[in-house]
């Protein structure tokens, strides 16, 4: 289980661009959103990731970094890349699972076809919604089981934005006897 204000696991992944994710060298101001998502399969995930393509600059203005990850190859993932448009959003790939279970996502089996007519991966992480600060300790997350109902990048923003103004910290650190 990932504790805030504790160091989360390494996280290194290939990015579409040709370059490579390594949280831990991050240079962000405040740290960096990491968004897991599905795959290639996934509308819901195509929908979601074209509103972080679309806030991403507000997150920069803001000193965070952002970036999609799936456990998809090369190929899925600039097909996700070019389906929303993405110009601004980072596309990481090749995500072991056991990596998704350090970062305590889900693991799914494959269905066959989704609606959209593509092939689910046989095994494929569900989403996930982490900031991490720039000293790689977890800020925020969001764990689900299932693809719906998303936590929104708007209200993280808006977090963000509260979260700055009053120094606010990590929630949920302790770790104590109840």
């Amino acid at each position: 289980m990932l504790i805030p204000r504790q160091k989360t696991p390494d996280l290194v992944v290939p990015i579409i661009d040709g370059t490579t994710f390594d949280l831990s060298v991050e240079t962000s101001e405040r740290g960096t959103v990491i968004a897991f998502y599905r795959g290639l399969h996934c509308p819901i995930c195509a929908n979601y990731l074209t509103e972080l393509e679309k806030l991403t600059s507000d997150f920069a203005e803001r000193g965070v970094a952002t970036i999609a990850i799936s456990s998809d190859g090369h190929e899925r993932a600039q097909d996700m890349a070019d389906k929303i448009s993405a110009s601004d959003l980072r596309f990481g790939y090749d995500l072991g699972l056991d990596v998704a279970r350090e970062w305590g996502l889900y693991v799914s089996t494959s269905r066959g076809k989704t609606s959209i007519g593509i092939e689910e991966p046989a095994l494929f992480s569900e989403p996930g919604l982490f900031m991490v600060t720039p000293e790689q300790t977890l800020y925020y997350a969001s764990v689900q089981t299932m693809p719906f109902v998303r936590p929104s990048f708007r209200e993280l923003l808006g977090a963000l934005d509260f979260a700055i103004e009053h120094n606010y910290p990590a929630r949920g650190e302790y770790t104590g006897a109840v």
